[in-house]
């Protein structure tokens, strides 16, 4: 059984985003939260959160069972563009410079490896 975790509008740009979470794409949870731990990197805070809510998310579908003994792994992460914000610079000669404040939604997806199977 897997679950979701969905964070939105992040005031990060989806460029900086990726790149932290490319390193935990496919790992296993304890892993993966002790990479974001060592991250230097502001958004691996956000995407630790993140991750620590898709875990909670997973244990209260599955009533007694622990992440540990399931063998719980980071199955899908995505990240996606935002709305962005555009606000304009002062420049010379009275022009103006559009600045871009990107920001973007991330989507992660834990399931177990360890899968029951039932036989009718």
């Amino acid at each position: 059984m897997e679950a979701i975790a969905k964070l939105n509008n992040c005031p990060t740009s989806p460029r900086k985003m990726r790149l932290v979470v490319d390193l935990i794409r496919g790992e296993r949870v304890e892993k993966a939260l002790s990479i974001l731990k060592f991250t230097n990197k502001e958004v691996a805070i956000r995407v630790e959160k993140l991750l620590l809510s898709a875990i909670k998310n997973w244990e209260s579908k599955n009533d007694g069972a622990r992440p540990e003994e399931n063998q719980l792994f980071v199955k899908t992460i995505m990240v996606d563009g935002g709305r962005q914000l555009k606000r304009l610079r002062p420049a010379p000669q009275g022009r103006g410079y559009r600045i871009r404040k990107r920001s973007n939604h991330v989507t992660l997806i834990v399931d177990s490896k360890k899968t029951e199977t039932t036989q009718n």
